[in-house]
């Protein structure tokens, strides 16, 4: 997938047509520092000048460094290819250059200056300028992002004046005058650019309008200059008035068809919108059509259609209305515009052929002429087109077979068509061009707030118009509503505005209007009215799942209709725009399209309701059972109940089944939620067990508090005792992780007093083998080497070697906790020999980590340094990211304690950013206190958590 970074307006990412969130203001500056110098070390110092000047903050190299931190793992979370990396003295960003704006902007601009043909020269310079979205690094105020951003305004205009000179050269006169217009206006002094202006008005038979612009600029220099014009301007103004043929003109011509009669030029743009915010690709898109190749009168060339789609109120006959005003001069045969009320609350959609009657009545075909058959329509109306510039706009299409018999059969004719359907089949047919249109950033919904109320109101209440861009979520329909309401009502706070907005129930209330052309719910429900009963009936239920995105099988559950159809009813939903699939197999709706979903879902028969929420839970719970028992084959299986009819499992291949779990991670939580709430409290505690593992393993602390405190609710409403003994000690154990070990110790007592009570040995143990733990941490070493005997001696008595070799590490971990280096060396190494015979990789890591340890004490570094490396190599290998981090900063100890400390530098770096992304803040700070007495050439030491 295409990925552009952005830097010629707001700082931005794209991921194809998904703005990636790398973070706040400043982070993104950041980004856009090092991307000014892609490829290149930039050093720290530099970094630090260009983001705060000399307002730096004390500690602005630990602040940067937190934010390149972020910065990159906000880049490869959302898979964006760029390698963002620490090297001596700065950091350095590798992207392909063609990814980013600015030199994708240079490049065009070179390519245009050696073009042979001025035709390839205008085409280049147009793509380069339809790069810039704003002014570039918008918002940014440092001397460093000042400077670049008058140097990169001084190359765009250098770029428009060239392109304006170029067009007057081709005969483009009206372009020429509209492009020059804008650029008097910024450069009111420059005189080159009132030359191109005048000659261009004068090309264009308006030479008195010429001669005022000289006059103005005259005055203008007179007053504030206390200059006269130049001399080429002033030779310029001799020549208009001498109307010199040199100067070259544009004559007039009528438009006829041969020797006919003369044929009216329809001219059916409604009035022209505002100009659409935050379009300037989809824009740009439309543009190419212009120089797209032409098929002469034969038929339809590529590059003659296209078609501009997008959920319900995201802009697009606003977009398509726009660019048309833009470009009427280049259509001088003439503009027709239908509204094909594809998607109308209202009335029903137009057929064909009463649009074409009105096309041919426009035309100039008396009506006792206008055939009545379909056919002969197309036929008469493609003959009238034929060989005429004409602009023919579509809007608000239904389906493909609504389109095909409007469009006309020359080349010489462009018709852009919007919809809320992709109309796949006319891409196929036609060659015609996409142009999708998703939603708004958060700068450009900030500008239409600021255009509709100006810029003061707004920026007085920055929090408040944050929560009102927060909620309308980029869809500018939702936006326009909401500017309207403020602006008829100039003394409402925009906070109340935004409180009104807060509460989801509301929302869509709130961004009522009492019209159903412009009013959201009514837009969502006429496409959702347009769907099919099976696709519409998806939709609905889609609205009653908790998660924020959905994969494929999980939805083939909740719909109960199974993957493959299932699959074809969201792709319906996809074409229309109701649904975003994001990523391979996962979906998504608009936050405004979601709540919609859901009051439709709570409109459906309870039993409706019911059914498909236990099909979802199951669905959930039965494939990540058999993930975790691809992962963890040592554990205690839990014995599931039979899935509801219509669930859908699936068991992934055991290298997929730690991506399954990262990827649906956060929708299991939800599920959970979800169970506990509709009353399924045995699939709710079977589904902390199912994500106990995996949350362990990548270090999930706070999500592991969460989920066991579901299990416990479920546990105590069941009222089972064994479910309330598991989930009190995976709770304490949890807790525990997250050094709460007052409540740890309570939850661990509580369930040590349930195993008895029901006779679980294996639980005893289990709770007896935390407890050990706990007490280490509270430096009672030989407190916790009497629960870890106890343990052992449970676990010698069940037939699981796993546990067995576990038990008997953490013996010899607390004897040398207790400075009893042969009992200890004698235990972790027979625990390594029992893990290595059960295969149990995770199990020989942590064996190897005590051995490592056991080594360092007896000050045996280069023992520890290559037991710590095969604990390292293994926790990687088995995607052990929580381990991963706790054997980092060990590994680092001993380099420091070697005196090699770059290499402690650089493990305590990785192992810093790790525990930031699992949450795991006291290690986090520990681990930087770490770096930074490092930095202070001042010794450290850090004593590592028990095993």
């Amino acid at each position: 997938m295409v990925v552009v970074f952005g830097v010629l307006g707001a700082v931005e990412v794209w991921r194809g047509r998904e703005c990636v969130d790398v973070g706040h203001a400043r982070q993104r500056l950041v980004l856009a520092a090092l991307l000014m110098d892609a490829g290149c070390v930039v050093s720290t110092d530099a970094l630090v000048g260009r983001l705060w000047g000399e307002s730096a903050p004390r500690r602005a190299r630990e602040t940067l460094y937190g934010y390149v931190s972020r910065l990159r793992r906000a880049l490869a979370g959302a898979g964006v290819a760029a390698v963002l990396g620490r090297e001596r003295g700065g950091y350095r960003l590798r992207v392909a250059p063609d990814a980013v704006d600015v030199f994708r902007f240079r490049e065009c601009v070179r390519l245009a200056r050696s073009a042979g043909r001025a035709g390839d020269a205008v085409r280049l310079w147009e793509e380069a300028l339809a790069l810039w979205r704003g002014e570039a690094f918008a918002g940014t105020d440092t001397a460093w992002f000042n400077g670049q951003r008058v140097m990169l305004e001084a190359e765009r205009l250098a770029v428009r004046v060239d392109l304006v000179d170029l067009r007057l050269s081709l005969g483009q006169c009206d372009r020429a005058v509209a492009e020059g217009v804008v650029l008097a206006g910024h450069q009111p002094f420059d005189e080159r650019v009132a030359g191109q202006l005048m000659l261009a008005l004068y090309r264009c038979g308006r030479p008195a309008d010429a001669l005022e612009h000289y006059a103005r600029l005259r005055r203008r220099l007179a007053e504030e200059m206390g200059s006269d014009p130049g001399p080429a301007v002033r030779d310029l103004h001799r020549r208009i008035l001498d109307a010199d043929p040199a100067l070259g003109g544009v004559p007039h011509r009528a438009v006829q068809g041969g020797d006919g009669p003369l044929r009216p030029t329809p001219r059916q743009l409604p009035p022209c919108p505002a100009a659409p915010v935050g379009r300037g690709r989809e824009l740009a898109a439309l543009d190419g059509l212009l120089s797209g190749p032409s098929g002469g009168d034969g038929g339809l060339a590529g590059g003659t259609i296209g078609v501009v789609t997008g959920v319900g109120g995201i802009g697009k006959t606003v977009l398509a209305l726009w660019w048309a005003h833009r470009h009427a001069d280049e259509f001088p045969d003439g503009q027709l515009v239908v509204n094909l009320r594809g998607y109308d609350a209202a009335a029903a959609p137009l057929t064909a052929s009463a649009a074409l009657r009105g096309f041919l009545d426009a035309l100039g075909v008396p009506p006792e002429e206008v055939p009545a058959d379909v056919d002969a329509r197309t036929g008469l109306y493609r003959s009238l087109t034929a060989g005429r510039r004409m602009l023919v706009l579509l809007d608000n299409a239904r389906d493909a077979g609504q389109v095909r018999p409007l469009l006309p059969g020359s080349g010489s004719c462009l018709a852009v068509v919007t919809s809320r359907s992709d109309l796949p089949s006319l891409l196929a047919s036609h060659g015609s061009l996409p142009v999708r249109l998703g939603v708004l950033g958060d700068s450009a919904a900030a500008e239409v707030l600021t255009r509709a109320l100006g810029p003061d109101r707004p920026a007085s209440e920055p929090d408040a118009v944050e929560g009102l861009i927060r909620r309308c979520a980029g869809l500018p329909l939702a936006l326009g509503i909401v500017a309207a309401r403020a602006a008829a009502r100039p003394g409402l706070p925009l906070s109340a505005l935004a409180a009104e907005l807060e509460h989801a129930a509301d929302r869509l209330d709130a961004l009522s209007t009492g019209d159903l052309t412009t009013d959201v719910r009514a837009v969502f429900g006429t496409t959702l009215r347009a769907l099919d009963k099976n696709s519409a009936q998806v939709f609905t239920l889609l609205g009653l799942a908790p998660m924020p995105d959905i994969g494929l099988l999980a939805a083939a559950g909740l719909s109960g209709a199974g993957p493959s159809r299932t699959r074809g009813l969201l792709r319906h939903l996809e074409g229309v725009h109701l649904l975003h699939q994001h990523t391979p197999g996962r979906y998504r709706m608009h936050d405004l399209v979601r709540l919609y979903a859901a009051e439709r879902g709570q409109l459906e028969p309870a039993a409706t309701r019911s059914a498909a929420l236990r099909r979802l839970v199951d669905s959930c719970l039965h494939t990540a059972h058999a993930a975790d028992r691809l992962l963890y084959p040592h554990r205690d299986p839990v014995a599931l109940d039979v899935p509801a009819a219509g669930a859908t499992a699936h068991a992934p291949a055991v290298d997929e089944a730690m991506a399954w779990f990262d990827t649906e991670g956060p929708s299991l939580l939800a599920v959970q939620a979800l169970a506990l709430d509709h009353g399924l409290h045995r699939q709710a505690w079977q589904m902390a067990w199912t994500l106990d593992a995996f949350q362990r393993q990548r270090g999930y602390v706070r999500d592991g508090i969460t989920v066991w405190t579901t299990a416990l609710t479920a546990a105590d409403r069941m009222q089972d005792p064994e479910a309330r003994a598991t989930a009190h000690w995976l709770l304490g154990r949890t807790r525990a992780d997250r050094g709460e070990h007052i409540l740890a110790v309570e939850h661990l007592r509580q369930a040590l007093a349930l195993f008895e009570q029901t006779g679980d040995p294996a639980g005893q143990a289990h709770a007896h083998r935390t407890l050990a733990r706990i007490r280490m941490h509270q430096d009672d070493p030989q407190l916790a080497l009497r629960h870890a005997q106890d343990a052992l001696l449970l676990y010698r008595s069940l037939d699981n070697p796993v546990w067995q070799a576990n038990a008997v590490n953490a013996v010899g971990w607390y004897n040398a906790m207790l400075g009893r280096t042969e009992p200890a060396q004698r235990h972790c190494t027979a625990a390594l020999a029992l893990f290595r015979a059960a295969g149990y990789l995770i199990g020989e890591a942590s064996a190897l980590d005590s051995l490592a340890h056991i080594a360092r004490q007896a000050g045996r570094y280069a023992e520890a340094l290559e037991h710590y490396r095969q604990a390292l190599r293994l926790c990687r290998e088995t995607d052990n990211s929580a381990q991963v981090a706790d054997t980092l900063v060990r590994l680092g100890s001993v380099h420091r304690e070697l005196g090699q400390d770059t290499d402690a530098r650089r493990s305590w770096q990785e192992a810093a950013a790790l525990y930031r992304a699992q949450h795991r803040t006291t290690k986090a700070r520990q681990t930087e206190q770490l770096l930074n007495a490092l930095t202070a050439e001042r010794p450290a030491t850090c004593t590592p958590p028990a095993p």
